[in-house]
């Protein structure tokens, strides 16, 4: 069973992977349970791309990080510890978190941010 006390630690560890990003990307939300990031605008998709965010929901926290959908070669080299934590094709759910997971998730949000810096998707 989910130990909900640990979700704001868990929360809190995922949202700053995601702050480091936040001076070239959108804040769209922050707050105590949730932190999301927009990027800028594809011509391509015609929209504002969404990059990423950090939620507590009722049984674990999860990591959403939309680079690893539109760019799925990004997962081809994740350990199969993080595979294991993938729901769908972007999400990913923990209960708890550890310095290695925090560090994997680390290096592949920055390889997301810089795939998007390489489409032209950031705010200027």
């Amino acid at each position: 069973m989910a130990e909900p006390k640990n979700f704001p630690a868990t929360f809190a560890r995922l949202k700053k992977i995601l702050q480091r990003y936040a001076k070239r990307l959108t804040v769209t939300v922050d707050k105590p349970d949730a932190y999301s990031l927009d990027a800028g605008y594809s011509e391509k998709f015609k929209r504002t791309m969404f990059f990423g965010a950090a939620q507590i929901k009722k049984n674990y926290v999860s990591l959403y990080l939309m680079p690893v959908y539109v760019f799925p070669d990004l997962l081809k080299d994740i350990s199969p510890a993080l595979k294991k934590r993938m729901q769908g094709k972007s999400c990913f759910n923990f209960t708890a978190i550890d310095d290695t997971m925090v560090e994997e998730l680390g290096e592949l949000t920055k390889l997301g941010f810089e795939r998007y810096k390489e489409s032209g998707w950031l705010s200027e």
